[in-house]
């Protein structure tokens, strides 16, 4: 189960298909969807959970907390909606585009990808850009 939750005034306008989306994504790597939570946010909102619980003072675009098992994923991603909307800015792409990359980061990260080294983040940028190009076709 896939739930959207949003405690600013953002909301997805296709939360079946983006739900479709990940479910498609996460099976294709042979991983099930237990119960994922997406919390849609602003940036003082995150910064709060940042700082409490990783002890990082800094703006973010996403934090996830994972509590998949095995091949069943599971875990909250909280997602500040006006980081996205700065990154979009930033790397010169589409409000939307920079939001999927951001959804399914997080999912990613559930699986196991990392992005601590430059040889991660480069596996990590190739599997969202995958993702993305399926959601789009």
């Amino acid at each position: 189960m896939i739930l959207f939750n949003y405690v600013n005034d953002f909301s997805l306008q296709n939360e079946e298909v983006i739900a479709n989306w990940i479910i498609k994504v996460l099976s294709k790597e042979g991983f099930e969807c237990d119960e994922i939570n997406y919390i849609f946010c602003d940036d003082e909102y995150l910064h709060k959970l940042n700082v409490q619980y990783l002890n990082h003072d800094t703006l973010t675009d996403i934090i996830s907390f994972d509590n998949s098992m095995d091949k069943n994923i599971s875990g909250d991603i909280f997602i500040s909606t006006e980081r996205v909307v700065e990154n979009a800015k930033a790397f010169e792409v589409p409000f939307n585009e920079e939001l999927q990359r951001v959804i399914i980061h997080g999912i990613l990260h559930f699986m196991g990808y990392k992005d601590k080294t430059e040889k991660e983040l480069q596996e990590m940028r190739k599997r969202e850009n995958e993702a993305i190009k399926h959601l789009n076709n």
